[in-house]
């Protein structure tokens, strides 16, 4: 039986690469952020660092929380149109 194309992607995503070249992108820093990102949203942290954040935008440090926003943006070649899909 030929092999599917999501059992390659499934082979691919488990393997791992010791080198210090692992191709396009850092498969072991994305797998890093993806496990360290579900770890925080289990931890029941989001809404408190949402309600933070919140309370930054309106607080003394906002309107350098603003500029530093606008010079990252800047740098940017905008947002994922996927992003706005629905």
């Amino acid at each position: 039986m030929p092999e599917k194309a999501t059992d390659r992607i499934k082979d691919d995503a488990q393997t791992t690469r010791s080198g210090p070249n692992e191709g396009e992108g850092s498969q072991t820093g994305a797998r890093q952020y993806n496990e360290a990102t579900r770890a925080f949203v289990k931890s029941g942290k989001v809404q408190p660092a949402a309600d933070k954040a919140a309370r930054d935008m309106t607080g003394p440090d906002a309107e350098s929380l603003r500029q530093a926003e606008a010079e990252g943006k800047s740098h940017s070649h905008g947002e994922d149109p996927l992003l706005k899909r629905k």
